[in-house]
């Protein structure tokens, strides 16, 4: 199983925000590129960004930083990049930039039509972004719950020809207070789709909980702020999951 650092950007700097709130974002560095190259030596298979901005926004904000991203780590591993991204031209671009995966969240939700889309023009490059609270589907950086299950949402994406979903509980997301490992199983067992966890993950407990599920569908666990603050040694996360 993955343990995918994520590189959160707002304004053009590494932050981590808590519960997805923009006004409580703390700065971990004001140089993007250089996290991702510390975490490529760290050992990572995969990073994980947002562009934070562009996902309040609804198109992209913060290009320069994710292109010198992708210049520095180059086709050593995949990056996958969400946030605000809502037309295909900007997929293209970013794709055409050396992205290898596009998370697709709220226009997922929003806009089937553009996903499946998406799905079609780019096989192989779209993850879809699934954010809920208490099982139900929030859209729009956070700030507008759904009446959607996350389930039964997930089940209608399959169809699609989409690579994955990127399953957040939002309630934990930036506490430190665990992953939900009970929903993501719970979701990674209903569908066929790879899922890959996210929200909240604060310790080798919660990697060892998660990497019992693996064969359930359970491919990889986003690290963020836990490993930013030092409470979660990258390397021993790694080591846990198995790498």
């Amino acid at each position: 199983m993955q343990i995918i650092p994520a590189i959160d950007i707002k304004d053009g700097h590494c932050v981590r925000l808590r519960q997805g709130d923009m006004h409580s974002a703390t700065i971990f560095s004001e140089d993007p590129a250089a996290m991702a190259q510390h975490w490529l030596e760290q050992g990572a298979q995969r990073l994980h960004l947002v562009d934070l901005n562009g996902a309040v926004a609804g198109k992209p904000r913060n290009e320069l930083a994710i292109r010198e991203i992708v210049s520095v780590i180059g086709e050593e591993i995949p990056v996958q990049l969400g946030g605000g991204i809502r037309d295909l031209d900007t997929i293209e671009r970013y794709l055409d930039d050396g992205l290898s995966y596009i998370v697709i969240g709220t226009a997922a939700v929003k806009n089937p039509g553009f996903l499946h889309d998406a799905c079609s023009a780019f096989p192989g490059h779209i993850l879809v972004g699934l954010d809920a609270r208490d099982g139900k589907v929030a859209t729009d950086g956070w700030s507008k719950m759904t009446g959607h299950d996350v389930v039964d949402l997930a089940r209608k994406l399959e169809d699609y020809g989409v690579e994955g979903i990127i399953y957040t509980d939002i309630g934990r997301d930036g506490m430190l207070t665990g992953i939900n490992v009970d929903a993501t199983v719970k979701l990674a067992r209903e569908i066929r789709l790879p899922v890959i966890a996210s929200g909240g993950l604060s310790s080798i407990a919660d990697i060892e909980r998660l990497v019992k599920h693996e064969a359930d569908g359970i491919i990889g666990a986003i690290a963020g702020r836990a490993i930013y603050e030092g409470t979660l040694n990258f390397k021993d996360a790694l080591k846990a999951a198995g790498n």
